[in-house]
């Protein structure tokens, strides 16, 4: 693609595809960055431009004696839970350019760095929201252990036995374990002490905990040590429109804009589980 060396190239047609491509990498790392991505509840149906879609959580299936449908001439109807996710959160990022402010670094040079800095923070505004809603609908547990190895797993069973109508048990690779920076590193401190031969002291990232896929996040709400979570247990639909630019009357500045809208909500508030505060 051409060098793009003026804002006013931004309305032509080389413009535009450059900026087309700028979103397709933005919203392509974002999904990278985000601690959320790999959670996310996404067997919704529905049109996000419609303002909302719905998950749907089925019962399990009850079994009965040979020959209980034949008498009754009928089936057990399935049984499902709707779980409705407007799409209510409605935002922007616009930022001028003037043209002296590209003298150094070109369009494409400010705009390439402008765009990693959208990424950083459209992924830390999700994972906020992500974990908040998660939080604020998790089941507060009470855990007896002071050590944090002791509490951790003391969260992962109570997520790993729960049973209702919807789950028979957990498996621990369907779990995620988020934790508080300081909880992340008291786990690091605890392997690191461990000194077993597969752990490795350098490395900042140790991936699983007792089978459980492990994470440090800084975007947890405040006072919330960790979280203990089943996969799909939050939904968080994202829908963005592709970066556009516009001259602003009377200046020699040009707009770039970029709009994207989402909503989060918890689907299977029991399959969250958090520390009860003491």
């Amino acid at each position: 693609m051409a060098r793009i060396t003026s804002l006013n190239m931004l309305l032509e047609s080389e413009g535009k595809d450059y900026l087309a491509e700028l979103y397709g990498k933005v919203i392509q790392n974002v999904q990278k960055t985000l601690v959320s991505s790999g959670m996310k509840n996404t067997d919704l149906s529905g049109d996000p431009v419609s303002g909302s879609v719905e998950a749907k959580r089925f019962a399990n299936a009850t079994s009965k004696d040979y020959g209980t449908a034949r008498a009754a001439g009928k089936g057990d109807a399935v049984k499902a839970s709707p779980v409705t996710i407007a799409i209510d959160q409605d935002k922007e990022i616009v930022e001028e350019l003037e043209e002296k402010d590209i003298k150094l670094y070109g369009v494409d040079g400010v705009l390439d760095r402008r765009a990693n800095n959208h990424v950083l923070r459209m992924a830390a505004e999700l994972d906020t929201a992500f974990f908040k809603a998660a939080a604020d609908a998790a089941t507060a547990v009470v855990l007896k252990g002071t050590a944090v190895e002791e509490r951790l797993e003391e969260a992962i069973q109570a997520l790993e036995n729960t049973r209702n109508a919807f789950v028979d048990g957990v498996p621990r690779s369907m779990m995620n374990l988020v934790c508080s920076t300081a909880v992340y590193g008291s786990i690091r401190n605890a392997l690191d002490k461990m000194a077993r031969s597969n752990i490795d002291t350098a490395a900042e990232e140790f991936y699983t905990w007792h089978g459980v896929r492990t994470a440090s996040c800084v975007n947890l709400p405040a006072g919330c040590d960790f979280l203990v979570m089943a996969d799909g247990a939050v939904a968080q639909p994202v829908t963005a429109s592709e970066y556009r630019a516009e001259k602003i009357p009377l200046s020699n500045a040009y707009g770039v804009e970029l709009f994207y809208h989402y909503g989060t909500k918890a689907v299977t508030s029991d399959l969250i589980i958090k520390p009860k505060a003491e």
